[in-house]
């Protein structure tokens, strides 16, 4: 048992330092893209280029949180501390959507600016920029893409890069349009493309991460089938005070109120019983789900609690 658990510490330190050495290389690059772009934006009076540039920054300082949340997210549980910092790569993904929301708003109201009074753009300019900016990402993303369904931490950092390579695809084809056709505005509609382009994947993290942090029930996860499967089994009478939520991406958790008939404790087939519904949680259901507490009770501390529920709020009973 001991050798396991061993193996299962390495394991996950292993896992936390490689997590944390592909993100500090995706934001070394990223930090270089910001800055190749800031000093083209500035040469060439690109607003696409400059959006971009902003929308990089952005991604920068969420990669960074990204790599901050890889090191602490690992840490062992103390006793004021019983999930360690299992959430932060949540509240991780939660600031990077918050911050990308905020670029798009940015880009949404220069670009419209931009485009009632479109300015001289420096196309070849723009588009040796944009190209070395998509060669950055492309590497960043090479980078990243083992990995990047780890967890949302990653997922988010993952996407972050995704957006700005299209981002950077965006502006090297409004410079080719300038060029062919000499027409300025196009910047000011790539730099609105891509502020629409940020808004869906903003709005995607924003609601899985609040899935989490609002303790939502796992997806996939039908609480009714559960509660059924649960009262199939062998001395089950009634199930309730059932809650099941997600701690962290890969560990889903239940715990239930389970009434058991009196020969349950008169009999010794308590944790039978109980070894059965822990089975039944972790093998039955599309989410596995291993962590489980369940608190066996008689009829009439059941009843008891009902008593009292006026003061104790029950979810799903």
């Amino acid at each position: 048992m001991g050798s396991r658990y061993g193996h299962s510490q390495d394991a996950t330190a292993r896992d936390a330092a490689a997590q944390r050495r592909r993100l500090l290389i995706a934001c070394a690059i990223t930090a270089g893209i910001v800055a190749a772009q800031a000093i083209g934006a500035w040469i060439t009076g690109s607003l696409a280029l400059l959006t971009d540039a902003v929308h990089s920054l952005a991604d920068s300082i969420g990669l960074v949180v990204a790599v901050i949340a890889a090191s602490l997210m690992f840490r062992s549980a103390t006793r004021t501390r019983t999930w360690g910092y299992r959430r932060v790569e949540t509240l991780a993904g939660a600031l990077q959507a918050a911050l990308l929301v905020g670029i798009a708003v940015y880009a949404a109201v220069e670009g419209i600016h931009r485009l009632r009074d479109p300015q001289e753009i420096l196309h070849v300019e723009l588009l040796l920029f944009g190209a070395a900016g998509l060669l950055g990402n492309i590497v960043a993303l090479l980078v990243l893409a083992p990995q990047r369904r780890a967890n949302l931490n990653l997922r988010a950092a993952f996407l972050e890069v995704c957006a700005d390579a299209l981002g950077s695809l965006g502006v090297i084809t409004g410079a080719i349009i300038i060029w062919v056709t000499g027409w300025y505005g196009a910047d000011a509609v790539i730099a609105l493309l891509i502020a629409a382009m940020i808004v869906p994947r903003a709005i995607l993290l924003l609601r899985e991460t609040g899935r989490v942090l609002l303790e939502f029930t796992p997806r996939g996860l039908d609480l009714d089938e559960v509660r059924q499967h649960m009262l199939a089994l062998n001395h089950v009478e009634e199930v309730h005070d059932l809650h099941a939520s997600t701690v962290a991406t890969g560990l889903p958790v239940i715990s239930a109120h389970i009434v058991v008939d009196d020969a349950c404790f008169s009999e010794g087939c308590g944790p039978e019983t109980l070894a059965a519904l822990r089975a039944c949680v972790a093998e039955h259901f599309d989410v596995p789900i291993t962590h489980s507490t369940f608190q066996l009770e008689t009829a009439e501390l059941a009843s008891s609690e009902r008593r009292d529920s006026n003061t104790n709020p029950r979810t799903c009973s």
